[in-house]
């Protein structure tokens, strides 16, 4: 291992020796067991990149290959001239044995002792490598390199737009690009390299050639040899060194042409090749059929019928498997359906959850949920909560839906904590016509009323609608009475909804819009969940929370000085004046109320004082029964109108007074002349006054 540690630090020096040792062989002779040892890791070498080209999974694996091909060209070329040298200085000699074992043996044993056999192998596998292998290869080459670098820019353009999607991120966008230059610069060079295996093959001709040449004439000027001799002597040699330098290039050639034809694949080239070849048992019982009937020719009848018989038994066996194959998947198919309807094994720790919000509905109304037969009451919930966020600004939990078989078929519940705050009942095959308070007309149906806002109404039939919309009713399907029911229960109860988490949600998005109003206030000044408090009181009565950013701004104002969230929230109050008015006034722009007599705000000031623990009430309960009865006779002056219950009264009793009256009077609203703004008309309808002088 330290040994292995130690060569790791010399790699880098590992190519310039070589190029120099290439300059050596070149310059200094080598004697013949030096000249085996280069030989043999020639062929060595050679025969590890087809092999490393064979298992790589991609063309851009392997994409050192163009500069490793001209190093391995560099090599045979060097080990031919040193070749060349020993042979024609040490053949008189040394005889068959003079460039060494590995050139002699490919003189005798592969060329099988001939000259002439071993000349016809020589010229065979030039001319294969040559006008088949390089002459492919250059042409694939050429062309992937010209589709590589014209594709560069769609590619680009693709990879910048799954960026600007949100698809990938900027780190896998550069990846890619990466990847897309790669590729083009591999193609490019491949195609530069292609010429380097094709010069190879024409020097290695010439190399042969003057080789031939040069022996005869050095073994009859020199050696004293005859031109028989010289002739069988050197061309023997000659033949020996071209094939022992022929067949590593013709290796590397074909590792060349397997390299630029490759595609990317998941699996290296013989898992694909097998994969690929052997997956139509069809062809494979064709191939079987022809070969068993060239029997009845003169061809030789035993390999035929072997290689006949065995296509025909693997493309059975391939059939038998495939079809095998087809049921597994056909059965972990239905498995995985059957898995995925399973309802969930329930845990104990299931039931210890619950949900926030959620909408059970009887066995007769599953058609509504069921998006198969039509219904959609899941996207009008979605829209409700839709609708919440950008009328209260909160954000809800997510509703579940839920049948519930032990309720009546046509009734639906709606459970906040699991509690039960409401419920109502549809009928799917029906629409709901609402009294909006100017029909003309009566339609004949169940008598009921609008469950959100209490409206008369009645359920009528489908052909009743278009005399129900004639008389002015407001027609509503069933799915929107559900819907319409949730919301108003929803904003109903919205201080209850708005969790700690949910909180979170909204001063983290209000944080990212204007981080120096957050950073002021949380948690320096004030604790999440004393914000919390504070915008459960502003939705407990009806105020919007949507300009979060004014309520935190009017929080760091006071919150150092007051601590109390009642008081907190009536500074809130005053500074959301306008959207108060708003909300309340009617399209005329006028804000019907009920004011109070200074006598009546007199005596409530002196039912009340404030503690350290907040707003105590000492009024005695027959006089706070009074007090909302008096408030309640002047209220139903405003609701005959039609316009909603407002008591406007003095700042200074309006937190205890909306105390006092949360349990009798909860759909009352109660505003304070601090937050009237100066361009708000005010149309009081009545005034409470004082019943009684005593508490």
């Amino acid at each position: 291992m330290n040994t292995l540690s130690s060569l790791s630090r010399y790699r880098e020096l590992v190519l310039p020796i070589s190029l120099i040792a290439c300059l050596g062989v070149i310059l200094v002779p080598l004697p013949p067991w030096i000249m085996d040892i280069l030989l043999s890791a020639n062929i060595t070498i050679s025969v590890i990149i087809l092999l490393t080209t064979i298992y790589i999974k991609a063309p851009l694996e392997f994409n050192i290959f163009p500069s490793l091909l001209l190093a391995t060209t560099l090599g045979r070329l060097v080990l031919n001239v040193a070749t060349t040298r020993l042979i024609l200085t040490r053949a008189d000699s040394d005889s068959f044995s003079a460039a060494g074992g590995v050139i002699e043996a490919f003189g005798n044993f592969v060329a099988g002792d001939r000259l002439e056999v071993g000349l016809i192998i020589f010229v065979i596998i030039v001319l294969i490598q040559f006008l088949v292998i390089t002459k492919g290869a250059t042409r694939v080459s050429e062309v992937a390199a010209r589709f590589a670098l014209d594709g560069m820019p769609g590619r680009q353009m693709a990879i910048d737009a799954d960026l600007n999607s949100g698809a990938i991120d900027e780190a896998m966008a550069q990846k890619r690009r990466a990847e897309v230059t790669s590729q083009a610069d591999f193609y490019g060079a491949m195609d530069g390299a292609s010429k380097f295996v094709r010069g190879d093959a024409i020097a290695g001709i010439l190399i042969t050639l003057i080789n031939i040449a040069g022996g005869l004439y050095v073994g009859m000027m020199y050696a004293g040899l005859s031109l028989r001799q010289s002739f069988d002597l050197f061309t023997k040699l000659t033949i020996g060194d071209g094939l022992v330098s022929q067949v590593p290039a013709f290796l590397v050639s074909l590792a060349a042409a397997l390299l630029v034809t490759r595609s990317t694949q998941k699996v290296n080239l013989p898992t694909e090749f097998l994969t690929q070849l052997f997956s139509r048992p069809q062809a494979l019982a064709v191939a079987g059929g022809f070969l068993i009937l060239l029997i009845f020719t003169q061809l030789p009848t035993l390999p035929l019928l072997a290689l006949g018989g065995g296509c025909v038994g693997l493309a059975v066996m391939l059939n038998k498997q495939q079809s095998q194959q087809v049921a597994q998947d056909a059965q972990n198919e239905h498995d995985k359906a059957a898995e995925k309807n399973k309802p969930p094994e329930k845990r104990p720790e299931d039931f210890l959850s619950v949900d926030p919000m959620r909408v059970e509905i009887g066995a007769g109304l599953l058609p509504l949920a069921d998006p198969r037969r039509g219904g959609d009451l899941m996207d009008k919930i979605t829209g409700v909560r839709s609708i919440l966020a950008s009328e209260m600004g909160i954000l809800l939990p997510k509703v579940r839906l839920k049948d519930k078989l032990s309720l009546p078929e046509t009734v639906y519940e709606i459970q906040i904590a699991g509690n039960l705050v409401s419920k109502g009942e549809v009928f799917p095959d029906r629409l709901l016509a609402i009294d909006v308070g100017n029909c003309s007309g009566i339609v004949e149906g169940f008598e009921t009323r609008e469950p959100a806002a209490g409206r008369p109404a009645v359920w009528i039939i489908q052909g009743q609608k278009m005399q129900a919309e004639m008389y002015g009713y407001q027609l509503a399907t069933p799915n929107m009475v559900i819907a319409t029911h949730l919301q108003e229960t929803a904003r109903k109860y919205a201080d209850e909804l708005l969790t700690r988490d949910s909180t979170k949600q909204l001063v983290d998005q209000l944080h990212s819009v204007s981080p120096t109003v957050v950073d002021e206030l949380i948690p320096s000044v004030m604790k999440l969940s004393e914000v919390q408090t504070v915008l459960q009181m502003l939705l407990r009565e009806d105020i919007p929370i949507r300009q979060l950013g004014l309520i935190f701004e009017t929080l760091g104002d006071y919150a150092s000085r007051i601590k109390d969230p009642t008081f907190l929230t009536e500074y809130v109050r005053n500074r959301l004046a306008r959207t108060i008015c708003q909300r309340y006034s009617d399209t005329a722009g006028q804000l019907h109320v009920v004011t109070m007599a200074p006598a009546m705000e007199d005596r409530i000031a002196a039912g009340f004082e404030v503690t350290d623990r907040g707003i105590m009430i000492r009024m005695s309960p027959q006089a706070i029964e009074i007090t909302c009865q008096q408030i309640a006779g002047q209220l139903r002056l405003l609701k005959n109108a039609g316009h909603r219950p407002i008591l406007l009264v003095s700042p200074r009793i309006r937190p205890a007074l909306r105390l006092l009256t949360q349990t009798h009077l909860p759909d009352l609203r109660i505003l304070s002349h601090s937050e009237i703004t100066l361009q708000t008309q005010t149309v009081s309808v009545g005034m409470v006054s004082d019943p009684v002088n005593k508490a």
